[in-house]
């Protein structure tokens, strides 16, 4: 068993925001599989079987700072270990269109990710990190990733995107250290 978890926060107004690219790329990894979400474990929860193996996606509606509770809970209802989770989010220290997949870390400075390590109790479980740049000149770094991508960015984000799907089913079929081998470096 598998979990993936996009990172985000709810409701429509976030929808569009460099933060809730983990939810958006959810959504893209759930309509290509033909995935309906429901509520459950504090976020919106899904289950598709990939290469033999079952793979639950998870949108944690908590709000971003809290997302550890909702990663908690479904980790110890269905005993997934940490190796077994892949948590997809934004991160500024990457150019917009670059990923970096890792098989553990620190947070960052992701408040979301502080979340998930505190919950879980350990730094040791995996992650996909979507670039959305650093903040132009003048801008609040809270500020920014609550802001929408721009026109120019949006080719690059879908591009990203798509490319970030492959990595999560490559990930997902116990495939990592391929998925970093061919994504890290496009």
């Amino acid at each position: 068993m598998k979990l993936i978890v996009g990172l985000g926060n709810p409701g429509g107004q976030y929808a569009e925001t460099r933060h809730n690219v983990g939810f958006l790329l959810l959504d893209c990894l759930a309509e290509d599989l033909k995935l309906d979400f429901r509520p459950k474990f504090q976020g919106l929860f899904s289950e598709a079987v990939i290469d033999g193996e079952k793979v639950f996606l998870l949108k944690p509606q908590t709000f971003m700072n809290l997302s550890g509770r909702s990663v908690r809970e479904i980790a110890q209802f269905y005993k997934i270990s940490p190796q077994d989770i892949l948590v997809i989010y934004d991160d500024m220290d990457l150019p917009t269109g670059r990923l970096r997949l890792r098989s553990s870390g620190s947070a960052g400075g992701h408040n979301g990710m502080k979340s998930i390590i505190g919950e879980l109790g350990t730094e040791s479980f995996w992650r996909l990190k979507i670039g959305i740049s650093r903040p132009p000149a003048g801008w609040d770094s809270a500020r920014y990733v609550l802001a929408p991508f721009t026109k120019e960015e949006i080719p690059l984000l879908e591009e990203t995107i798509k490319k970030g799907m492959e990595a999560a089913i490559l990930w997902a079929k116990g495939e990592g250290e391929k998925a970093m081998n061919l994504y890290n470096r496009a």
